[in-house]
């Protein structure tokens, strides 16, 4: 009997120390050779087009020369993008509120925090983030870089709620997190600043460059010529976009510039005669994003007032307040807003165009999507164990424990399920395990 048990605990041993080996596999699909995130842009991304905007992009890039990207620093930002273990009930993770189904941005006017809080404000895309000229971060640019914005949301008492320390410590808890370290750092010290910028580098990867509009793009040396794959009204509504209001267009370009359609700078777009509700950076002024998969971020604007393009452009036509901050492009020479006195079939064709900016490509992109293992559901345990650890990076609720040695059993935050010395099983017992919260 004695050297049953002992062949017994021998076996669980060795698949207890296998399971420490294996255990990038085991919480994450990622493949042995790191995802290529370097893109090859088409040519006109980088090179001023003929006959006007849209121009290149490289005016607007903002990232460091400290932090670009890597293979294996997007790989380590990709990580912590999706993990929820970052909010401190291990409930919300970036990924939460920038949902890359829906253009990293989110379906709701506010986003919804650990403890079931609201966001000040509605989620910003962040496709593109890297084409902004400022560099600045967060409608009201409060941030000067991207390194120094994607800390503040786990952070934030509303959003995941953890202090600076805590986050260091969360991800030493982790064990997928040292081999990840290591390939991006060099070694598998933690820190903020490697955080914040394996962060900064998975973000700055997401990239747009794939939409209708590209392809309509590519066949062209003038931009402002028609796009052979397009319909007559996109094509009209592409004129109306690139055309300034003097000559009987919307002069959408000034704001959402170069092949990015990004802006350069906070701006008052005349939403509201009076701000003092929400004054931005200041003024009344927001940073101006993409247009970039504008289709599939709604709302729209900082606080989501807007559901469809449609009511977007009707602002823009006719809809603009004679705020004293209105930006100069919105204002004609006598400082009175402007108004474009659209018909229904310009505005039709103006929507039109903005959706062959939608690249479905994001989506499904995988480099981007979560790369954590789906949940698994069975523990089978038997014999006696004296010794070993199982954990998991997700919630477990065991709904069969009759069998278990309760005292023994410690479920953290009930956020994982970790059996410790000693937990004793009856022979054959299977315990049934349902994983919520997974990432």
């Amino acid at each position: 009997m004695k050297l049953k048990a002992s062949l017994i605990l021998c076996f669980i041993i060795v698949l207890l120390t296998s399971a420490k080996q294996l255990v990038l596999t085991d919480y994450l699909n990622l493949p042995e050779i790191p995802f290529d995130y370097s893109i090859n842009l088409p040519t006109y991304f980088t090179t001023n087009a003929q006959g006007g905007p849209p121009g290149a992009v490289t005016v607007l890039i903002n990232t460091p020369v400290d932090n670009p990207i890597t293979n294996d620093g997007a790989t380590l930002g990709r990580v912590l993008f999706y993990d929820k273990n970052l909010s401190l009930n291990r409930t919300i993770s970036c990924s939460s509120c920038h949902q890359q189904a829906n253009g990293f941005s989110d379906l709701s006017v506010k986003s919804t925090g650990f403890l079931g809080g609201l966001t000040t404000r509605h989620a910003m895309t962040l496709i593109d983030a890297k084409y902004y000229q400022n560099g600045r971060f967060f409608w009201d640019e409060r941030a000067a870089t991207l390194e120094a914005q994607v800390l503040q949301p786990i952070q934030n008492e509303v959003e995941m709620g953890l202090t600076l320390s805590q986050i260091s410590d969360r991800i030493n808890e982790q064990p997928y997190y040292n081999q990840l370290f290591i390939n991006a750092f060099g070694n598998n010290t933690v820190t903020t600043d490697r955080v914040s910028k394996a962060l900064a580098q998975f973000v700055r990867s997401i990239e747009s460059y794939q939409s209708k509009y590209d392809v309509g793009r590519a066949t062209v040396n003038n931009p402002n010529a028609n796009f052979p794959n397009f319909t007559a009204a996109e094509n009209q509504g592409k004129n109306l976009f690139f055309t300034p209001p003097q000559n009987g267009g919307g002069g959408c370009a000034g704001c959402h510039a170069t092949e990015a359609f990004a802006g350069i700078g906070a701006q008052n777009n005349g939403l509201d005669l009076n701000t003092s509700a929400d004054q931005g950076q200041g003024q009344g002024r927001f940073k101006t994003g993409t247009l970039r998969n504008i289709e599939l971020t709604a709302p729209y604007m900082h606080d989501g007032r807007f559901s469809t393009l449609e009511q977007v452009v009707e602002h823009y036509n006719s809809g603009v307040k004679a705020h004293p901050n209105l930006a100069n492009r919105l204002k004609n020479a006598n400082g009175t807003p402007i108004i474009l006195n659209f018909t229904d079939a310009q505005k039709a064709a103006l929507v039109s165009f903005l959706k062959t900016l939608t690249d479905n490509t994001i989506a499904s992109e995988v480099r981007w999507s979560n790369p954590f293992v789906p949940c698994q559901a069975d523990l089978s345990l038997s014999g006696n164990i004296s010794s070993g650890t199982y954990k998991s990076s997700n919630a477990i609720n065991l709904l069969n424990g009759s069998n278990q040695n309760s005292s023994n059993l410690n479920v953290n935050a009930g956020k994982y399920v970790e059996i410790s010395v000693p937990f004793e099983v009856k022979t054959g017992t299977v315990f049934k395990a349902q994983i919520e919260g997974c990432n």
